[in-house]
């Protein structure tokens, strides 16, 4: 038996960055080899249940053509004789969002629109999930990679996929988003196999973030000083980068083990000077919960601390935390 992916995923598109996504989360190894397909000079798709991967590239290309969402879908599903099977759901860079829930989907299956987006699923739990997705993604602040985190979330906590959860991805898209500009590649991240794929999916997102993605510059900058440049110190030193005395005061020498740490994480995106403002307004908002360093479950990560977390991993949530007040380019 051909295996049918029980899945919900989100197609969007933000207006203000020129941005086209896709996020997904599936019982399936690996649902972000096959569900979204994703073009700044066209638009994006999900195709999922019993899905057929050739509703990415020909759709993506009818997009270019000109044709709209209600057109592409309706194309693609006259021409293929297992389309009661099959799911999508396509928004275009032009504003026009379809989908289609083919008959034969296993229940309860179904798609939701609104403004910029469309959310589907199938196998799913129950209708709420669908509800969930499309009210967080409406409701949550942020860019575009916040807001499709948030749909999958809000789906999942609202019962998600029948089956249980194995993997997610994350792909946006957007003019020169890639690389040192070299491509449309703005956000690509993906868990192919885990326990809670959601949550490693915003772990691993965060890390891409802060090493990948530039924001823009702040008015002002903070050093670090008093009690949170006495803590870092000490994480530092534990990290193995600083090996002086640990003070209130972060001096030359607690600069250049910033440095080393910068390096070593390949967080050169952002200016030391950046990036010690991140850490100090962001070191105080990290929390208990899950971090850019650890996964649910993973007990090597964690220490004895209040917070539970290792120092590597606050830190990194620290300064995800401090950028978060800047706006991405």
């Amino acid at each position: 038996m051909t295996p049918r992916p029980s899945t919900f995923s989100i197609v969007a598109r933000d207006p203000e960055q020129d941005a086209v996504g896709v996020a997904v989360q599936s019982k399936f190894v690996s649902v972000g080899s096959v569900v979204p397909f994703v073009s700044a000079d066209a638009g994006a798709i999900a195709t999922q249940s019993f899905a057929n991967v050739a509703y990415g590239p020909d759709g993506l290309d009818l997009l270019r053509e000109g044709h709209s969402a209600e057109e592409v879908v309706a194309e693609l599903t006259d021409a293929d004789d297992e389309a009661p099977s099959r799911q999508v759901g396509v928004v275009g860079t032009d504003g026009s969002i379809a989908a289609f829930t083919g008959d034969e989907c296993f229940d309860v299956a179904g798609d939701i629109q609104g403004d910029h987006y469309t959310v589907q699923g199938n196998i799913l739990e129950n209708e709420a999930t669908l509800d969930a997705m499309a009210e967080a993604f409406e409701t949550t602040d942020g860019s575009l990679p916040e807001r499709l985190l948030a749909a999958l979330h809000a789906g999942n906590d609202a019962g998600g996929d029948k089956r249980g959860e194995q993997s997610a991805a994350m792909y946006i898209a957007k003019p020169e988003g890639g690389y040192d500009g070299g491509n449309d590649r703005w956000v690509d991240v993906r868990v192919d196999d885990h326990d809670h794929p959601i949550d490693e999916l915003e772990r691993v997102f965060k890390l891409y973030d802060i090493t990948l993605l530039e924001r823009e510059a702040p008015a002002e900058t903070m050093s670090l000083s008093g009690e949170t440049a006495e803590a870092v110190l000490e994480t530092l030193s534990e990290l193995g980068f600083y090996d002086g005395t640990t003070s209130s005061e972060f001096d030359d020498e607690a600069v250049a083990a910033l440095e080393s740490f910068r390096g070593m994480n390949n967080f050169e995106n952002h200016s030391l000077s950046v990036l010690e403002d991140a850490i100090a307004r962001g070191w105080d908002d990290v929390d208990s919960g899950e971090t850019a360093s650890e996964g649910e479950g993973e007990a090597a990560d964690k220490d004895d601390s209040p917070d539970g977390l290792d120092g590597e991993a606050r830190l990194i949530e620290a300064i995800w935390q401090g950028l978060s007040r800047l706006d991405r380019k």
